[in-house]
């Protein structure tokens, strides 16, 4: 806003010269209820004698009363009440003062002033027409789209009972006169709409910073300022001197602004024609000014969004194809199931003009998700996948190539990389494959755009952008679509703007959008992040046909009176032919030469896939790593490397674990603690939990591995253990991450409480580990309880991607997990659900473990009570290779471990391995600080990896024949269960084999174990519930690997709906029991009782 002069500088008599300087600009006085605006009519050039208390020892009285009147005329005495109307209505200098009236108050004086004041105009009246005009302009601006002709059906049930006029000024009939309307809403007379003039200003297109858009259609404006401002400006800037004229390139602005004024009904005109035809915009609740003006002035300039000749052509050769396509496929396969586009045909052209914008402006690849319904014309007309790939899906008789399970054709994605004819540039464009949870590839879109802008250094999202395409009713009823905008702004998480397309169905399958949402619009969700939001009837001049849910579907049984209104429209490229012949565009044979000629096309592509004999999901691939595989899309090797590592880097990575590597930074006391406890673990050659995931991070990011660990309280650690961001007590905002000080040429390490999603926060994560097969990526939930909210992403996406859509992921889940007597919703991460999907089959004990069964290696062991190194056979860690064939064919790999070096080496593991799967890790709580739980740098060192299973390392494993009982757990339960033994002085007759990765299993290596025990009872002890955690998976593969020689005992807890009591003394009670049973008949067999075990036999 400008700044006021002063009221003396306002009314100071001028020079000639002065006058011929200075050109008028409004006044704006910001006041409850709006602006006020007067216009300085005042030139004066006479002596400052007519008017003499206008001098410069008052000026400061003088404005502070002209402040006062124009808040309230009634708060200043009335002489000054009458001056100030006088000098605004342009009465000449000393015609403007009048002396107040004598106390007597004689008639004369007073009929003198009201004469004066009665002569001039009527300011008050004059004021409140311009301010009711300005109410009626932010009526259209607010609510224009109530009355927008958006619906080609006409059938809208929205109630906008709340809007500010129900009628436009060119939608009402003979009975709606808009003057009659506009007096009852705005307080006008109708004569009013004829004869009130009001300043119009010119608007200029300016550039603007990428915005979170939530349509296809956006844009946003600035308001010109006057050419008043725009001269002052120049003398401001020394580009014109006083007195110089503007240089002749403005010339054409001041053209301009000759159509200073327009009547109330041209105003009516223009804000009808701008915002209540076939484009509705919601824009003027975004708190950014400049974005608001910015759509304005490309709504409100006349003619700014006519189309040339040729873009008329190129649109309508792209409706040709967008509509030909669907008709191609009807005619082939109409009783196939497509879920084709009829009724939004005209979604192609705008995609494609997105992303022709988009080349044009410097974007290098585009992320696209989008529900099932016109994916395969996206697929066929945006992206350009091969037609013939395309109508092949539709044979039934293709072979399926040995690569997983498939999708159907309208759920697989692609990945493209082609010359935009518009641009003249190359640009990469991937469209993600979705289940048929239409939003749930909402955050995944946004994770591998993130990871994209992130591997090329785009900071402001100018060279990688995503689209998101949706119904009306997932986009108004899933949650996923709110956790998704939750995040758009979030600095490790903003893509900086996403482009939102809801294809608006007026439908969800066969529910009314009256019983499907409570909001007006389905787009209404995108207001909480100040997106503007352009509601376009698509049928532009074209109506519309719509199938229902799928084209097997009979849509008149639940919504008879719209399908009925559905069959009397003409098609959509019908109408728009019809209306650019009409306009001489084309003529009639060059519309039906273009259509003869995208037929052609599909019908050679029709005959080419005929010659298709294997149905390949490999060629759907949407994110491929070509410098990963080999060309067939292989391991490159079936080995994995080490994952052991020097002492001086452990020595290193320890040391920076320890401090503070930035000066004059003070850190909290309780934190000095910790940092020095991990000193002197370094020192000892020792790591706890948190330290062991230090090395493993800190090591990879020495070799150039980007790593990303994301979560809720992921920074300081739910359990306060981690503390990777340091915090300055001294500097607000201040932080340090040690982790990032490791070596100059080392890879980036990303660390990001996230917000507090799991849903959203996952699918994000896992887009991002999408993008390259060469980073870490991480999520971590609060408590592994909380994973249950993103079952969605774990379901559809990281359990059997690789089976439905070829696509490996290396995504990482930390699940803390462990009953601590923390109640029901703080225990569980509900390993039996990651384990029921696991892929491998209990019954058959795999070949490529066999092969391998009387391998031997050397590992070390170590004692209970010391961390004396032992080297004896190994029965534990087998050659890499029968491991690597068997994750390579397993949907994910599930693991527990119970000892720092064990973290250490699986997350090393994780990208040293050749092929990429998800890691489930259930990780400890109590174990962070547990004494025992902590290993020696000899468990980390070169040579050294991921031991599958940890077999028992104390006494028993001396004389095996002598153990009457083998215990196999995983997890923390191992520690609560050696306690027990070494109580009960059973460490010689009692194993105890921990089970470290769950799947895979180790077929191998249990085998292995048993063998060595042939005369012991075998018992699987868990701390969870029977009919949950690992005893249902465990159980069967046992008995598989022993050929159900010998019985499998179970010790544990009982069968329970909840996960875990909310009572610590009842916990405490359970736990005992299930550790006493496992060694309470194996004491008694010590004192030469032969009585069976009390606990649970399962044959």
């Amino acid at each position: 806003m400008h700044r006021l002069r002063t009221t003396v500088a306002r009314l100071r008599p001028l020079t000639a010269a002065q006058t011929a300087q200075s050109l008028s600009q409004p006044r704006l006085l910001a006041f409850e209820g709006g602006l006020r605006t007067f216009q300085p009519l005042r030139r004066l050039n006479t002596s400052v004698a007519a008017e003499p208390f206008l001098n410069g020892t008052s000026s400061n009285y003088v404005e502070e009363m002209y402040y006062a009147w124009l808040e309230n005329p009634r708060s200043v005495h009335k002489s000054w009440d009458i001056f100030f109307r006088n000098a605004n209505a342009g009465a000449p200098p000393g015609a403007a003062y009048q002396s107040p009236p004598p106390l007597s108050g004689t008639p004369q004086g007073l009929a003198g002033v009201q004469a004066l004041v009665a002569a001039q105009p009527n300011v008050e009246k004059l004021v409140e027409d311009h301010l009711a005009v300005q109410s009626l302009i932010r009526a259209y601006q607010v609510r224009g789209h109530h009355i927008a002709k958006l619906d080609p059906l006409d059938i809208s049930c929205v109630d906008f009972d709340d809007a500010p006029c129900t009628v436009g000024f060119q939608n009402v009939g003979e009975k709606h006169k808009p003057a009659a309307m506009f007096a009852k809403v705005f307080l006008l007379k109708e004569p009013d709409i004829h004869w009130i003039r009001i300043p119009i200003s010119c608007g200029l297109s300016l550039s603007h910073p990428h915005i979170n858009l939530d349509c296809s259609l956006g844009l946003v404006w600035w308001a010109v300022p006057s050419f008043q401002c725009l001269y002052n400006r120049s003398l401001r800037a020394g580009r014109i001197r006083p007195g110089q004229s503007l240089p002749a390139s403005h010339h054409h602005l001041h053209r301009r602004q000759r159509e200073r004024f327009a009547t109330q009904r041209e105003i009516i005109r223009r804000l009808e024609t701008a915002y209540c035809q076939h484009i509705g915009v919601e824009f003027m609740f975004i708190n950014d000014v400049e974005q608001c003006q910015w759509i304005r002035q490309k709504f409100e300039t006349p003619g700014i969004m006519q189309f040339s000749l040729e873009e008329k052509r190129t649109l309508l050769q792209r409706m040709i194809r967008s509509t030909r396509f669907e008709e191609f496929l009807q005619r082939k396969w109409s009783s196939e199931k497509r879920f084709g586009l009829e009724g939004c045909e005209s979604l192609i052209p705008a995609l494609k003009t997105i992303i022709d914008e988009s080349s044009q402006s410097g974007v290098e690849s585009v992320i696209m998700g989008m529900p099932h319904r016109g994916r395969l014309n996206v697929l066929a007309n945006v992206i350009r996948k091969e037609l013939d790939q395309i109508f092949c899906q539709f044979d039934s008789k293709l072979e399926a190539a040995d690569e997983g399970s498939g999708d159907v054709k309208y759920h697989l994605g692609m990945y493209h990389k082609r010359m935009n004819r518009v641009s003249d540039r190359y640009i990469t464009m991937s469209l993600m494959a979705n289940p048929s949870h239409l939003e749930a590839v909402d955050p995944v879109v946004q994770g591998k755009t993130k990871a994209e802008q992130f591997y090329c250094g785009d900071t402001e999202g100018k060279r990688v952008m995503s689209i998101l395409l949706h119904g009306d009713a997932a986009f108004a009823g899933q949650g996923i679509v709110y956790e998704t905008f939750h995040l758009s702004d979030l600095p490790s998480y903003t893509t900086h703007g996403t482009i939102h397309v809801v294809v608006n169905n007026q439908i969800g399958f066969t529910t009314d959008p009256r019983m499907a949402r409570s909001s007006p619009y389905p787009t209404d969700v995108a207001r909480v992040v100040n997106a503007p939001i352009f509601h376009v009837n698509a049928d532009d001049p074209e109506a519309v046909i719509r199938n229902g849910h799928n084209e097997m579907d009979e849509p008149m049984f639940t919504q008879p009176l719209m399908y009925k209104q559905i069959k009397k429209q003409k098609g959509v490229l019908q109408k728009f032919a019809e209306k650019v012949i009409a306009e001489g565009v084309v003529t009639t044979q060059e519309y039906e030469e273009e259509i003869a000629r995208y037929d052609k096309i599909c019908e050679e592509a029709y005959t080419r896939s005929k010659d298709e004999k294997i149905l390949h999901i490999k060629h759907w691939l949407d994110s491929p790593w070509p410098d990963f595989f080999t060309l067939e899309g292989q391991p490159k090797s079936m080995n994995c490397p080490p994952t052991g590592i020097s002492e001086e880097e452990l020595q290193h990575i320890g040391n920076i674990a320890a401090s503070v590597p930035v000066e004059d930074f003070t850190i909290h006391g309780g934190l000095s603690r910790i940092l020095k406890g991990r000193a002197n673990m370094v020192n000892q050659r020792v790591c706890d939990w948190a330290l062991g995931e230090y090395m493993a991070f800190g090591s990879l990011l020495k070799d150039g591995i980007h790593v990303r660990l994301s979560g809720q309280d992921v920074e300081r650690g739910t359990f306060s253990h981690r503390h990777h961001v340091l915090h300055d007590q001294n500097v607000d905002k201040r932080i340090c991450i040690p982790m990032n000080y490791m070596s100059p040429d080392q890879a980036p390490y990303t660390i990001c409480n996230s917000s507090l999603s799991e849903y959203g926060v996952l699918g994000f994560e896992l887009g991002f580990a999408m993008a390259s097969p060469n980073a870490l990526v991480l999520w971590e939930a609060q408590f592994g309880d909380f994973h249950n909210t993103a079952q969605c992403i774990i379901d559809q996406f990281i359990c059997p991607g690789q089976a439905k859509w070829v696509r490996q992921n290396g995504i990482v889940l930390l699940l803390p997990h462990g009953m601590e007597g923390m109640g029901p919703e703080h225990s569980s991460a509900r390993p039996e659900r990651f384990l029921q999907m696991c892929n491998d089959d209990p019954d058959v004990f795999p070949i490529s473990q066999l092969t391998f069964e009387n391998a031997t290696s050397v590992f070390t062991r170590r004692s209970l009570r010391s961390t004396t190194r032992k080297t004896v056979p190994n029965r534990n860690c087998r050659r890499t290779s029968p491991c690597v064939s068997c994750m390579t064919a397993t949907g994910w790999i599930v693991v527990n471990c119970s000892t720092p070096a064990n973290y250490f080496h699986v997350l090393r593991r994780q990208i040293l391995q050749p092929f990429r799967k998800p890691l489930i890790v259930f990780t400890p709580k109590s174990l962070l600080r547990h004494p025992e739980a902590r290993s020696s740098f000899d468990d980390m060192l070169p040579a050294t990896s991921f031991q599958r299973i940890i077999a028992d390392g104390g006494p028993a494993a001396a004389s095996p024949e002598k153990v009457k009982r083998v215990i196999f757990c995983t997890g923390k339960i191992y520690y609560e269960l050696t306690r027990e033994r070494k109580n009960r002085n059973l460490d010689d007759l009692v194993a105890i084999i921990r089970i470290e990765q769950l799947s895979p299993f180790p077929f191998d290596l249990v085998k292995a174990e048993t063998d060595r025990h042939p005369n012991a009872e075998l018992v699987w002890c868990q701390e969870e519930h029977k009919n949950q955690g690992y005893y249902d998976y465990i159980k069967p593969r046992i008995r598989t690997t022993i050929g159900r020689s010998r019985p499998v005992w179970y010790a544990g807890r009982d069968p329970a709906a909840a996960p875990a009591t909310g009572n610590k003394q009842t916990h405490l009670t359970e736990l005992s029991c299930s550790v006493y049973s496992t060694q309470r008949s194996t004491w008694k067999l010590s004192q030469g009782n032969s009585n069976k075990p009390a606990s649970t036999c399962d044959f």
